[in-house]
């Protein structure tokens, strides 16, 4: 039995169609739609990487197999690509000192922890989650998480604000004027148009064409086995909450936007995003969620299919034998991935509104009200403190917020003479 079937003639998508997740178009198409998907988890993949020390053809080749391990545990349902995690660079930033192999261990640490939650739904239930986690909890943690980006998407912006004006000006008339494919391809389409025109009018860094240059065609990604030191695991466990909360947040938000429920997959995919984590921490990549890039790049094209995912892992596994390309996409101007981000960021913000829309979030209720306005926040605001020396950020602090207090003020209001 295929995997997937496929949708109408596989060239032709009508205005107002979707491609189901167990469907795909023409793999042309579908290799041009993953295409897409790489686009948009490439620069925050490589980022976390880059920023807490890890290699990044590492981190790019386990993105790649978590991303396959992923769309098989969950069996083809939740179309999800699984990059870097921001939860972990504060933890693996303030560890740094201690040596990659103990910071794999905490990488690996988490992964299996978070595989034993995943395991914990699936044998008691969604519905625990549900009473933890209700729509409000969920849609706030999604809207927290993309408008905390929203400060890079601006910044990169500022960088080269022409061409971040062009980019934006082309996605937004693809998406909206454009019909069909020329629509659901917006993103694409307009990093190119912009990465294009940065070429002809000297927009690219020279020091990053001079390592394209340099760089080899060929080479085996680096390496690197995992050392458990009790201080550095308990330091970067507590990203296990976070990551909870992301991937509820992100499996609600693809059942949001693809209109399926998706409920009975969470526990799977914890787990599978528990056995990337520690798949990552064993061979020396940075730890993995499921990606809000790539959930915005799907409300934009409405384009679903795990066909297009299962293209961008198996992309990623190619490019971190690659060294000369991943040099070429690191080219791609700050203005460029600015115009592009202001979009998706915006989109995935929007997913979470959605969802309190979809499920009639009550805001009359003083709790959803006050938990909720208080982690978005803490989130938007990106509220920064260290805790033992570790400092966490907003998404960490806005989700923990409003995951632990939201439970706890609705159980103190019931218990209310």
């Amino acid at each position: 039995m295929a995997l997937w079937t496929v949708h109408g003639d596989g060239r032709r998508v009508s205005d107002g169609e979707v491609v189901a997740p167990d469907e795909r178009l023409s793999w042309p198409l579908t290799v041009g739609f993953g295409l897409q998907h790489v686009a948009a988890m490439f620069g925050a993949t490589v980022l976390v990487p880059a920023s807490t020390g890890f290699p990044v053809s590492t981190t790019l080749l386990f993105s790649g197999l978590g991303t396959l391990l992923f769309l098989l545990v969950t069996r083809n349902r939740v179309p999800s690509y699984l990059g870097s995690s921001f939860a972990f660079i504060s933890p693996l930033a303030a560890s740094r000192l201690e040596g990659l192999p103990a910071q794999l261990g905490g990488v690996l640490a988490t992964g299996v922890l978070l595989v034993f939650v995943g395991v914990a739904v699936k044998a008691l239930g969604v519905r625990l989650l549900e009473s933890l986690m209700p729509p409000v909890v969920t849609g706030a943690v999604v809207m927290l998480i993309g408008l905390n980006l929203a400060p890079s998407a601006t910044h990169n912006f500022q960088d080269q604000p022409g061409l971040a004006v062009f980019t934006l000006a082309v996605i937004l008339l693809c998406g909206v004027l454009g019909r069909g494919l020329l629509s659901r391809a917006s993103v694409l389409i307009g990093v190119l148009a912009g990465w294009i025109v940065a070429a002809l009018t000297g927009g690219l860094s020279a020091a990053r064409l001079d390592d394209v240059a340099n760089a080899a065609w060929f080479g085996f990604p680096q390496l690197t086995g995992p050392e458990l030191r009790p201080n550095v695991v308990l330091m970067v466990l507590p990203v296990v909450i976070v990551l909870v909360a992301e991937n509820v947040g992100h499996v609600k938000a693809v059942a949001s936007v693809t209109g399926r429920n998706l409920d009975g997959s969470v526990g799977d995919a914890l787990i599978a995003n528990g056995l990337s984590t520690a798949l990552a921490g064993i061979g020396g990549g940075s730890g993995t969620t499921t990606y809000a890039e790539n959930i915005g790049v799907m409300s934009a094209t409405k384009v679903y299919s795990t066909a297009a995912y299962a293209v961008a892992g198996v992309s990623a596994i190619i490019l971190s034998f690659c060294p000369k390309f991943g040099t070429l996409l690191n080219t791609m101007p700050t203005g460029v991935l600015g115009g592009a981000m202001v979009l998706l960021y915006g989109l995935i913000a929007l997913v979470g509104v959605r969802i309190w829309l979809d499920n009639r979030v009550d805001l009359s209720n003083p709790v959803n009200l006050m938990i909720a306005g208080a982690a978005l926040v803490a989130g938007v605001g990106n509220l920064t403190v260290a805790i033992g020396g570790v400092a966490l950020g907003g998404i960490a602090w806005g989700s923990l917020l409003i995951v632990v207090g939201h439970p706890l003020l609705r159980m103190l209001k019931s218990a209310r003479p």
